[in-house]
């Protein structure tokens, strides 16, 4: 028993997602005899949705391993390529292959971890053996306290009306990228990672920016249409951000119409095109009683020595440019340094609002 307990205070002693998924596979592998134990969630767009590691450990391993956040979709697993994952997740039960049990082959049984569509997860057990319905008692024990301490974690985390992440989870975010202390492993699309491997990755292998989103004239939309309309808007909005960018970007919403996007890319171009085909499907997307509407977005490369406020605020300084210069664009602050409209320090001249965002 008082292993049990011990198991559970370490389950629920962290915030980081990352590390409670570790821990969830080890308080099992320590409380049941296991070959292996692993968590998988499902990523990707609806129709090409795939199966990413988030924690794997073997018997005799000391540190989980996990797919990289940023591994090629195509070379995950597809969906379909584990039924019993997805019968787990249907019937919100657990399966076992091979039905019936072959003696002296290896047993595994699924557990449904969530069966929402945009977190839907498993884990998955391997035994020598059947489990019996004390270690099934135990399983199910334990994952209703994971269930439990993962939906505390979504209420403290997510914005309430668009379920993307809030505002202060982002300087957490912001610095598990930009402060690496040691230099990145050469790595093939697909490659395992450990966790700490995974967090080891340095900025300057892992170019990250962020973008700043700002509906264009949202004070006419809830003048005009009233705040519930206005709350669909913010809601339709972030459904077409989920659409749009990749499973292993972090969508937050920072306040009223404001959004933002942290984003692993190769370089300025290739962000700046994430961030136009999200304008352009705003601005095609029919909005119900409101018709069409745009978005202004500014975005900037994160920097060595960057504090969450320094690059908010040179992405917020390009969003204002955008915004005084016709709307419903997509601006880079480094271009727009290179062009002379802004300087590359804070400037008041540059147009930036007064409120203090961090």
């Amino acid at each position: 028993m008082s292993q049990v307990a011990d198991q559970l205070a370490a389950l629920t002693a962290f915030r980081d997602r990352d590390v409670v998924d570790a821990t969830l596979a080890a308080a099992l592998r320590d409380l049941v005899p296991l070959r292996q134990v692993a968590i998988y969630r499902a990523v990707g767009e609806e129709g090409d949705r795939r199966w990413l590691t988030r924690a794997r450990l073997g018997r005799h391993d000391s540190v989980a391993s996990a797919d990289p956040l940023w591994a090629d979709l195509q070379t995950l697993p597809p969906l379909a390529a584990h039924p019993a994952r997805l019968q787990a997740l249907q019937l919100q039960a657990p399966q076992t292959t091979p039905v019936p049990p072959v003696p002296g082959q290896p047993q595994t049984t699924v557990f449904a971890l969530s069966g929402d569509h945009d977190a839907m997860a498993v884990l998955e057990l391997h035994t020598d053996a059947p489990l019996d319905d004390s270690a099934l008692r135990l399983v199910n024990s334990v994952l209703r306290i994971f269930r439990n301490f993962q939906a505390l974690l979504d209420y403290s985390e997510r914005d309430t009306l668009t379920g993307l992440l809030n505002r202060k989870t982002f300087d957490e975010a912001f610095y598990k990228i930009a402060t690496a202390a040691v230099p990145a492993p050469a790595l093939q699309a697909g490659d395992a990672l450990t966790l700490a491997e995974r967090r080891a990755q340095p900025l300057a292998a892992q170019p990250h920016f962020i973008g700043v989103i700002d509906i264009d004239h949202f004070k006419a939309v809830n003048d005009g249409h009233g705040h519930l309309i206005g709350d669909e808007v913010l809601l339709l909005l972030s459904r077409l951000m989920r659409a749009v960018f990749r499973f292993h970007d972090r969508l937050y919403r920072f306040g009223g119409e404001e959004f933002v996007v942290l984003m692993r890319c190769a370089g300025d171009d290739e962000a700046g095109l994430a961030l136009e085909r999200l304008r352009g499907r705003v601005k095609a997307f029919e909005f119900p009683q409101v018709g069409t509407i745009s978005v202004s977005v500014g975005y900037t490369r994160l920097r060595p020595g960057d504090t969450p406020g320094t690059a908010f605020d040179r992405a917020d300084r390009a969003v204002y440019w955008a915004k005084g210069h016709g709307r419903d664009q997509v601006c880079s602050h480094a271009s727009l340094v290179a062009q002379g409209a802004l300087t590359d320090d804070l400037n008041p001249a540059d147009g930036v609002g007064d409120v203090e965002l961090f």
